[in-house]
């Protein structure tokens, strides 16, 4: 990870990097018109101050009566001067400010979808190796900083280096001797500002990663409050948190610093600076070769240059960390996703009879590729027929459920639907086909009405009932006050195990799915909810190929076929039956373990 990040600092200010981080303004070019309009602005606005800034010098030559340029002005003129253009620049600045605003909040609200769509289409693999933090990390603070950049930073960047460009012709031509005196200055400062720049960029990147794992430990216990609740382990979440927020102070303090360093450095040359060439004016009037006037507007200029190349400083290290979040955000954004959208979206109703036929499958998870998980299995499992896969934990039999569905795919061998392998499948197209129910069942922190329709989003209100109704839950909707608008909580915390189980199998049966699998559906409930449950696994069941997961032996007597998995084989297959027979079997010792016990 480290030398990941070395990487990436050592790279963020090369043109490779800068070219590849432009690659984002694709994102502005629907309105570009907009932000071309606010540039012109930008630079017109600059010019107008930059002329601005003149007039006070130019009015007290006036005064004296020996004005520079034949404006044909006198000193009462020039207050209606000042009020037209200070009111012509608050209309540009407006306008200005506007533009840039629709061109930031409409650019980055496209990125953020993007970004989002991007996430969320990648395989189930990605998940594994991102953690939750990082990535809403990306989404919000990495775009936040694009945005500051594209709506205030690069405006104000650009606008310092109109006023640096402008100035610096200006005070040539109004007072030539003097700008070479203080001209002499500017490559030393710039110079230092580069340094000073790659430096404190450094701190800024190290700052941004800190806060993103501060965010995680955020996301994590919040996520998992229940644990944190149960284990008492508020404490230890307190002092993990603490301990990242220290890590952000501590590097942010050192960023401190080094800014401070140099904006120390950049006022004590420029004030310096200043006072020189105040003294040099000074005795330039003295001896008559300068007027008054011009030494006032030379000191507004070099005021002006001063403060434009402090802020160019800034600016640049402000980019500079904008270009690194627009580096994470584009590794995001350029990984291939799995799910095509518009066409996800336009899946129809699921086509396959349901026939499975897994044929000699090896499979070992991306992330412990020493580890062989499956070994040659071999299923053959007909529409609508009910199988089971029973084992110790650890056997595989959660492992061939999530091949089915394609979060993984098969090291050797292959996985056949109705005969086609599920690799020749869109995988949209297959997990319309496929209804899970889980043990750990994850509802959304919405309405009852939500989370089932989740199975089909177009459902109409006759189906959800349905559903509910099948599925044994509708009784206890119907108890709640607000019914099918109850809230559920996060993660559904506000129903039991077995209604949240029952929604989870309403949710399921809206989804009309032509394979089902259940992965120990009923493992967690009391008596009372496996019972209502079981019901409604059952009706569920029918008509669909059917692979029930289960450590619970009595809720797998009537299926069809038991295949028994022992450290990634099928070391035994028939029916409940048949496998109690076997006085040495590996199902036949599952059984006394439970029955007996």
């Amino acid at each position: 990870m480290s030398k990941r990040r070395n990487a990436e600092e050592s790279s963020r200010l090369s043109f490779s990097a800068i070219k590849r981080s432009l690659q984002v303004y694709r994102f502005i070019a629907p309105y570009k018109w907009y932000f071309i309009g606010a540039m012109f602005l930008l630079v017109l606005g600059s010019l107008i101050f930059m002329l601005l800034m003149g007039l006070p010098g130019e009015m007290a030559n006036t005064a004296i009566g020996k004005p520079k340029f034949n404006l044909g002005l006198q000193v009462k003129d020039y207050g209606w001067v000042f009020l037209i253009i200070l009111i012509l620049q608050g209309v540009l600045s407006y306008a200005r400010t506007y533009l840039f605003a629709i061109v930031s909040e409409k650019g980055m609200a496209d990125l953020r979808s993007q970004l989002y769509n991007t996430i969320i289409t990648q395989p189930f693999t990605f998940f594994e190796e991102k953690r939750v933090g990082e990535l809403i990390s990306r989404i919000t603070a990495d775009v936040e900083q694009l945005q500051s950049a594209f709506s205030i930073t690069l405006a104000e960047f650009i606008r310092q280096i109109v006023i640096l460009i402008i100035g610096v012709v200006i005070i040539f031509i109004w007072t030539p001797k003097l700008s070479i005196i203080m001209l002499l200055t500017f490559p030393g400062i710039v110079i230092v500002s580069m340094i000073f720049g790659r430096y404190i960029r450094q701190f800024s990147k190290k700052r941004q990663d800190k806060l993103a794992e501060a965010s995680t430990v955020v996301d994590e216990t919040f996520q998992s409050f229940f644990i944190v609740k149960s284990f008492a382990n508020e404490w230890f979440e307190s002092i993990r948190y603490k301990k990242s927020i220290n890590e952000i102070v501590q590097v942010s303090l050192k960023f401190a610093k080094a800014r401070g360093l140099f904006f120390a450095f950049i006022i004590t040359v420029l004030t310096g600076g200043i006072f020189f060439i105040l003294w040099r004016g000074a005795l330039m009037v003295e001896n008559h070769t300068m007027e008054s006037g011009d030494l006032f507007s030379f000191i507004i200029y070099t005021g002006l240059l001063g403060g434009a190349i402090a802020s160019i400083g800034n600016l640049y290290t402000q980019l500079s960390g904008a270009i690194g979040a627009t580096e994470r955000i584009l590794d995001i954004l350029q990984s291939v996703p799995e799910v095509d959208l518009e066409n996800a979206s336009k899946t129809h109703a699921c086509a396959i009879k349901g026939d499975v036929d897994i044929k000699d499958v090896y499979f070992n998870y991306p992330s412990r590729r020493d580890v062989m998980v499956l070994k040659g299995v071999e299923m053959k499992i007909s529409p609508g027929q009910k199988v089971a896969l029973v084992g110790q934990s650890g056997s595989g039999k959660s492992t061939i459920a999530q091949l089915l569905m394609r979060f993984y795919s098969v090291s050797d061998g292959a996985i056949l639907i109705d005969g086609k392998d599920i690799k020749d499948y869109n995988v949209s197209t297959l997990r319309n086909c496929i209804a899970i129910v889980p043990q750990e069942v994850i509802l959304f922190g919405g309405t009852i009405r939500e989370n089932i329709a989740y199975g089909k989003p177009n459902a109409n209100e006759q189906d959800i009932i349905k559903a509910a109704e099948y599925s044994n839950c509708l009784e206890f909707i119907q108890s709640f006050p607000e019914g099918f608008e109850t809230i559920v909580g996060e993660r559904g915390v506000k129903l039991s195990g077995g209604q949240r189980q029952r929604i989870a199998i309403a949710r399921a049966i809206l989804k009309d799915p032509k394979i089902l699998i259940l992965d120990e559906a009923t493992s967690s409930l009391d008596a009372e909810s496996e019972k209502l449950v079981q019901e409604a696994l059952e009706k569920l069941m029918e008509g669909r190929t059917s692979i029930i997961i289960a450590h619970r032996l009595a809720t797998v007597k009537n299926v069809d076929t038991i295949y028994v998995l022992d450290k990634g084989k099928i070391v035994e297959k028939g029916h409940h039956d048949q496998l109690i027979q076997l006085e040495h079997g590996v199902y036949a010792s599952l059984a006394r373990l439970q029955f007996e016990s």
